[in-house]
C-alpha cells in the first residue's frame, strides 16, 4: 500500500507538471508512455510470441504474472515497425502540428503501418500468424494514437482546462465510483467482466467527476474574467459524457486482460502495474473529450 501511495503521488506530480508545461516536454512524456503502452499490449496479446499467443496452448487457470509476460519480450519486426510508426507520428505531432493536417496524417500513418506489417507478414511467411499483424495494428491505434489526444487536448484554446477535464473524467470518476460502490452498491454493472463494479458506483463516479468539471468551469471564469463565453454547460456535458466513456475504457482494458488471462500489463509503475493498467480509461476518454473540446469550446471562440 505504501508503494502504491508513493507511486500515486509521483504520478499526480508528473501529470500536473505535464499539464502546466505543455508543448514539447509534454509531448515527449506522452511519447515515452505511448511506446511503453504499445509494448505492453503487444506482449500481452501475443505479437511477441512466436506463432501468436495461441501457439503456446496454455492451460494455466491462474492469471499469468508479469514475470512470465516478460519472457515473451522477443522483439520482432512487427513490433519494430510499430515503434517506428509511433516515433514518426509523435515527431510530426509535437514539432509540425501547425504545418500539417494532423487528422489526415493520423490516417496516413495508420495505413502505412498496416501496409508495412502486411509486407513483413508476406515476405516472412509463415513466421507470423495473421492475428499478430492485426493485433500490432490495433495496438498502435489503441495506445499511441488514442493517447496522443491527451497532447492534442492540451494544445487547444484553454488547453490546460481541457487537459484537466480528461483526468477529472477518469481518475475522479474512478474514485467516486469506488466510494459510492462501497457505500451503496447493490446492482452489478458488468458481473462477469468486473464483479465489483456496480450501477450505484457508476452513478456516483459520474456525479463526482461532473461536479469537479463544473467547479473547474467556475475556476476558469475567475481566472479569465476577460472571457465573455460561459463554458459551464459545456464543462458539465463533457463531465457526464467523458466519465461514462471512461468506465467503458476501464472495462475494455480489463476485458483484454481476461481474454489473455493476465493480471497486470506490466510493473513499470510500482503498486499500480503497467501504463495500460493506470491509463486505461484515460486512453479511451481523451479522444472524446478532445473532440467535445473542439465542438463546445474551440468553435465557440471563433
Amino acid at each position: 500500500m505504501k508503494t502504491r501511495i508513493i507511486s500515486g503521488i509521483f504520478l499526480g506530480i508528473v501529470t500536473v507538471a505535464v499539464g502546466l508545461t505543455g508543448g514539447v516536454p509534454a509531448g515527449l512524456v506522452l511519447l515515452v508512455c505511448a511506446l511503453i503502452g504499445f509494448h505492453e499490449l503487444c506482449r500481452a496479446a501475443g505479437v511477441l510470441t512466436p506463432g501468436g499467443i495461441e501457439a503456446e496452448h496454455r492451460e494455466e487457470t491462474e492469471p499469468i504474472t508479469v514475470d512470465l509476460l516478460k519472457k515473451r519480450d522477443r522483439t520482432n519486426v512487427l513490433e519494430i515497425l510499430g515503434y517506428l510508426a509511433v516515433f514518426v507520428y509523435y515527431a510530426v505531432l509535437i514539432f509540425f502540428r501547425d504545418r500539417v493536417n494532423v487528422d489526415f496524417f493520423t490516417v496516413l500513418i495508420a495505413l502505412l503501418l498496416l501496409l508495412a506489417l502486411m509486407a513483413a507478414y508476406v515476405f516472412t511467411f509463415p513466421k507470423f500468424h495473421a492475428d499478430q499483424v492485426m493485433t500490432a495494428e490495433f495496438a498502435f491505434l489503441y495506445v499511441p494514437v488514442l493517447m496522443s489526444f491527451v497532447f492534442r487536448a492540451r494544445c487547444l484554446p484553454y488547453g490546460i482546462y481541457v487537459y484537466t477535464l480528461i483526468f477529472f473524467c477518469t481518475w475522479i470518476c474512478d474514485t467516486g465510483a469506488y466510494f459510492a460502490g462501497r457505500a451503496f452498491g447493490k446492482h452489478k454493472m458488468a458481473p462477469v467482466l468486473s464483479p465489483k463494479k456496480t450501477v450505484e458506483g457508476a452513478v456516483g463516479g459520474v456525479a463526482l467527476s461532473t461536479l469537479f468539471c463544473f467547479l473547474l468551469s467556475m475556476f476558469m471564469a475567475i481566472r479569465h474574467p476577460e472571457e465573455t463565453h460561459d463554458f459551464r454547460a459545456a464543462f458539465v456535458v463533457i463531465g457526464v459524457v467523458g466519465s461514462m466513456i471512461s468506465m467503458i475504457g476501464d472495462l475494455a482494458a480489463s476485458g483484454i486482460k481476461r481474454n489473455h488471462n493476465i493480471k497486470d500489463y506490466g510493473d513499470v509503475i510500482p503498486g499500480h502495474g503497467g501504463i495500460l493498467d493506470r491509463f486505461d480509461s484515460v486512453i479511451f476518454t481523451a479522444p472524446i473529450i478532445y473532440f467535445l473540446g473542439v465542438l463546445l469550446i474551440e468553435r465557440a471562440l471563433r
